[in-house]
């Protein structure tokens, strides 16, 4: 297996940061050149992990909804609810306008 952690160097670092936009100081590429090997060689590792009987997933654990459930409930009919707009056109609120 090739160490590609071992290849990435400054002008890597450099290009990526142009890529994004980011200006980077000279103390911040070499922190960030090292700290780009450090995952990379992680990632190597992780790669050396037999996970043949391993099924795939999208979380690391089951996830549930925690959401309440969508109980219909009676609610304000249109006329009452314009009763508290400010201002309404042909039955809807009316807003200043934002977008010209």
């Amino acid at each position: 297996m090739l160490d590609y952690w071992l290849m990435i160097t400054k002008k890597d670092v450099e290009y990526i940061a142009g890529l994004s936009r980011i200006h980077l100081k000279e103390d911040e590429i070499v922190k960030l050149t090292s700290n780009l090997k450090g995952i990379l060689g992680y990632v190597e590792k992780l790669s050396t992990l037999d996970v043949t009987n391993v099924e795939p997933t999208s979380h690391a654990l089951p996830v549930k909804n925690v959401f309440r459930q969508d109980i219909v409930k009676p609610s304000f009919s249109q006329e009452e609810a314009l009763k508290i707009a400010p201002q309404q056109h042909d039955g809807a609120f009316k807003v200043p306008q934002v977008i010209e």
